[in-house]
């Protein structure tokens, strides 16, 4: 079966891209349908053409609900009061729903897990397969580093990402503060200035960059006394997270009505190979 995907967002970098995973995808998938915001003045323009290519009969619209029945699975990576928007329609229609936005504030993230429960829903700060098993790395060093050394993350990205720090960060800390049993909400640290005072040994530090077209970095340091650990892992093109999102989209509409992220997608094509 050909799964049939919307993208949101389809005129941006990320949406051309998603564009550009499917047409390359090895699973059986195809774009037919691409939301844009009403104010677009790329309304009406074809996806094929806008990607330099022949005309794909995709053109781009700005009512989700007007398409919904020509798609199986919607994927999102937009901005949350965009995201929130599709989620209602997602869950008018019964539509299963892959979110790579991230940025939420905490009533919107309650908002978005509230709206989706009657939906195949996966949601993911980073799709890349490559930050996944960084995730599981940063746990494992967690673990056995135990409390004996600082932790402290640092991420850049290209000069137009709004939220700070990224999503892929704080998921970081997540995994990091869950594996040593504390909570990041209590422990996280944001940047430093002025007379800070000692360093307390619990805190998990996040230090943010924003620079010309870097597309995502991210290094979770563990510094003892005599010794340092990195992981680093570095995007160099978008590509990554769209195929990882497209590879999620085409799992999630073979599941059942749940809440789910990479680490499930992973994990179960993992066990049927």
């Amino acid at each position: 079966m050909t799964v049939r995907i919307g993208i949101t967002g389809a005129a941006g970098r990320m949406g051309r891209m998603l564009a550009e995973a499917i047409a390359g995808s090895d699973a059986p998938a195809k774009l037919t349908a691409a939301i844009e915001r009403p104010e677009s003045t790329l309304l009406g323009a074809d996806m094929g053409e806008l990607l330099g290519g022949e005309a794909s009969g995709v053109v781009i619209s700005s009512d989700l609900a007007a398409v919904a029945d020509q798609i199986d699975v919607l994927i999102d990576f937009t901005v949350p009061e965009s995201t929130l928007a599709q989620a209602a329609t997602c869950a008018a229609h019964s539509l299963p729903m892959v979110v790579g936005t991230t940025g939420f504030s905490d009533e919107q993230a309650q908002a978005l897990v509230t709206v989706t429960a009657v939906v195949p829903f996966c949601q993911a700060s980073n799709f890349a397969p490559g930050v996944n098993l960084t995730f599981k790395l940063a746990e494992a060093a967690a673990k056995a580093l135990g409390n004996s050394a600082d932790i402290e993350i640092v991420e850049a990205h290209h000069r137009h990402k709004i939220d700070a720090p990224s999503g892929t960060a704080l998921s970081l800390g997540e995994v990091v503060a869950k594996a040593l049993g504390r909570d990041l909400s209590q422990v996280a640290v944001f940047g430093r200035e002025g007379r800070t005072g000692a360093r307390d040994r619990d805190t998990i530090g996040f230090s943010t960059i924003r620079a010309g077209d870097i597309v995502g970095d991210h290094t979770i340091i563990f510094a003892s006394e005599g010794e340092r650990l990195e992981i680093t892992h570095r995007a160099s093109s978008r590509m990554a997270f769209a195929q990882g999102a497209v590879q999620a989209a085409c799992w999630l509409v073979g599941q059942s009505v749940g809440r789910y992220d990479m680490q499930d997608v992973l994990a179960d094509q993992e066990s049927n190979t």
